[in-house]
């Protein structure tokens, strides 16, 4: 019996544009406060500083920018589709590996802070 690798990508796929949807308007929305001197007292420097230094805000970090980043990967790959692009298996071994050695770096990035 195959194994079916796709689902996986598809899962993250998945995750990641439901993430991508979600949480970057919001944050857009709030960095667009914070950069017209509107800042919450909630994103002020010491609070975020403090949440992102904390194992859950480590963990949310992580999460957004590596789901985000497999989201990125897959719907490259499927434009590059659409653009006429047909060696299928070579972007897929371009922009996957890409995407997995940003998850690489933010997990270390994340551990490091």
């Amino acid at each position: 019996m195959a194994i079916a690798k796709k689902s996986v990508v598809w899962g993250l796929f998945a995750v990641g544009g439901t993430v991508a949807a979600f949480l970057f308007p919001a944050l857009i929305a709030l960095f667009l406060l914070v950069a017209i001197g509107q800042v919450p007292d909630g994103l002020q420097y010491n609070n975020f500083s403090a949440f992102v230094s904390g194992w859950f805000g480590k963990i949310a970090l992580f999460l957004v920018i590596s789901f985000a980043l497999w989201h990125s990967a897959h719907r490259l790959r499927v434009v590059f589709h659409d653009f006429g692009v047909r060696k299928d298996k070579f972007v897929a071994m371009v922009v996957y590996p890409i995407a997995a050695l940003g998850t690489v770096l933010t997990a270390w990035y994340v551990y490091a802070i």
